[in-house]
């Protein structure tokens, strides 16, 4: 059985610090009810969505993102 998974955005872009400013990439971690997808569908490593959650939460907070529906 072959698994076919996913590279990390983050890691292959060499991105070590993931921007609660940057709305635009955030919102491609979002579903249509603005929830944050699991790291199975998008492909991010641990680390990266561990910093990637708490990127969304800030950015929610600073009103630059809507919270859930």
């Amino acid at each position: 059985m072959e698994t076919n998974k996913k590279a990390c955005h983050f890691c292959v872009n060499n991105i070590n610090d993931v921007d609660y400013k940057d709305a635009q990439v955030l919102r491609k971690f979002i579903n249509s009810y603005m929830k944050i997808l699991p790291p199975k569908r998008t492909g991010t490593c641990a680390w990266h969505q561990r910093k990637l959650a708490t990127a969304i939460k800030r950015a929610r907070i600073m009103a630059l993102m809507p919270f859930t529906r």
